[in-house]
């Protein structure tokens, strides 16, 4: 960042951080995690806006980066919980937990799987997680979605070539 982009954020921050914490305190209940928030915010804007000074409305920015990490936040909660039910019922209750470590690099996989496959329609991403998590048979699939086997495989199709170009997008 240049001195001016240096000033540019410092503006945006002490001008607007003591409002994005209350609109983020009214959005999430907590002025603990509307605080965390608004500083994941702010740390969004200053890594990955090319041009500070080329924000017109920053509070509307600001609304936009902070409900997007939301969502993030939301999504990667979601993940977390389904993950630490499975645990259980693969493991039982008694079974001791993964350990911090484990369970933070297991979500990051997860939450990096569930954005690849975002882009996806709704059958495709079905046949390939039935596939590959569950190990179901194309057969298998078919009946569970009420398709062909060759729709199966179109939809498997899809959904690598699919991985493939995201994953070549982000190198």
């Amino acid at each position: 960042m240049t001195t001016i982009q240096v000033q540019a954020f410092d503006a945006l921050y002490s001008e607007h951080s003591d409002w994005l914490k209350g609109w983020l305190r009214k959005k999430l209940g907590c002025s603990h995690h509307a605080a965390d928030m608004a500083h994941d915010t702010f740390i969004k804007v200053m890594l990955a806006t090319p041009d500070i000074l080329d924000i017109k409305e920053p509070r509307a920015y600001l609304t936009t980066v902070a409900g997007r990490l939301i969502i993030d936040q939301n999504r990667r909660q979601k993940i977390e919980q389904a993950y630490l039910e499975n645990w259980v019922v693969l493991h039982g209750e008694y079974a001791v937990a993964p350990s911090t470590e484990q369970l933070v690099e297991v979500i990051d996989l997860l939450t990096e799987i569930s954005e690849l496959l975002a882009g996806l329609p709704e059958k495709p991403r079905q046949a390939f997680l039935l596939n590959r998590l569950e190990g179901k048979k194309y057969s298998e699939i078919a009946k569970e979605l009420g398709v062909s086997v060759s729709m199966v495989k179109k939809y498997m199709a899809r959904a690598l070539l699919h991985c493939c170009t995201a994953l070549d997008d982000s190198l």
